[in-house]
């Protein structure tokens, strides 16, 4: 698992947030010593908060296929929560709440450790989506239930069957690629999460044109046109560690920043709709899993079935 080029990717992202962690402390003592501002104070969160993300990851990563698995399982039981206290349940709904968090979230990511596709390709949307309303349908109560049904099989779609794509990228088959399928996964985070980035910085320093006000007032166009198009460059500069030629890696990066946008899209219109800022608190200066998850949890089953369709002898 610890190939030299996840050692090289693990160390160039620890190397830019020891640049980060500079630049905010230098902010902070020229600008908010006494903790006033706001914005320093925020980004300096942000930046603890992505130490911590990404000593986790690399303990995940070095760990192997089951920390891996693990870490992830973990994250989606936090991003299923937070989704799920936002939802339309009531006592009816029990059973099909404790199924969810202790049965079909261990089950779907037991099928991923195992490597059994045939299973955590079909087993949320085909089997779950079908039987878990049933629990629900038992109990007898009707009062919005097509409404707390379909937002609880969207939570699992969302927090359970896409976050389980990710660490399924260990268990593709790549000729020639064989020990190194952590990198994709690392790349796959770097390539959305620096997409993110760079959206802001851009839409900071040229935006203009919203892309969706009602939604998202701080995306706009030329935010998302700076942001992809940077993160595609650099994802295709890193083309050496991936097992895709320089074009491939350029149209899959150019895929993943859009996925990654339209996930932020969809989640922020979710929390729109409910009238809350932040999924969550759990994690200081981001907000909750899924705020940092949202971009990730759109691109993952697309990287995946792409990767393996065109990639992967299975």
């Amino acid at each position: 698992m610890t190939s030299p080029h996840l050692l090289w990717l693990l160390a160039g992202v620890g190397g830019i947030l020891i640049l980060a962690s500079v630049i905010g402390e230098v902010l902070r003592l020229r600008l908010s010593q006494d903790g006033q501002n706001p914005v320093i104070e925020n980004l300096n969160a942000r930046i603890n908060a992505w130490w911590v993300m990404v000593i986790l990851l690399a303990i995940a990563f070095i760990a192997g296929k089951p920390g891996v698995v693990l870490l992830f399982a973990l994250s989606s039981f936090a991003a299923l929560r937070e989704f799920l206290t936002l939802t339309t349940h009531n006592r009816a709904d029990h059973w099909s709440l404790v199924a969810c968090f202790f049965v079909v979230l261990p089950l779907q990511f037991y099928f991923v450790l195992t490597d059994w596709y045939g299973m955590y390709a079909v087993f949320v949307p085909v089997y779950v989506f079908l039987l878990l309303p049933v629990l629900s349908a038992l109990r007898g109560s009707t009062k919005d239930f097509l409404v707390r049904v379909s937002e609880t099989q969207w939570a699992l779609m969302i927090c359970v069957y896409c976050v389980s794509h990710v660490p399924a990228l260990l268990y593709l088959q790549i000729p020639g690629f064989e020990g190194r399928n952590v990198i994709l996964i690392a790349y796959l985070i770097f390539v959305v999460q620096l997409s993110d980035v760079l959206q802001y910085v851009w839409g900071k320093l040229i935006g203009r044109t919203k892309v969706a006000p009602n939604l998202s007032p701080s995306k706009t166009w030329e935010g998302l046109v700076g942001g992809a198009l940077s993160a595609t460059a650099i994802g295709t500069a890193l083309y050496w560690m991936t097992p895709f030629s320089p074009w491939q890696a350029a149209g899959l990066c150019l895929t993943l920043t859009m996925m990654g946008f339209f996930g932020g899209l969809v989640m922020s219109a979710i929390k729109r709709d409910r009238g809350v800022k932040d999924w969550g608190h759990l994690i200081a200066g981001h907000g909750g899993f899924i705020d940092r998850l949202d971009s990730v949890i759109f691109a993952a089953p697309i990287f995946f079935h792409v990767t393996r369709y065109y990639w992967s002898l299975t």
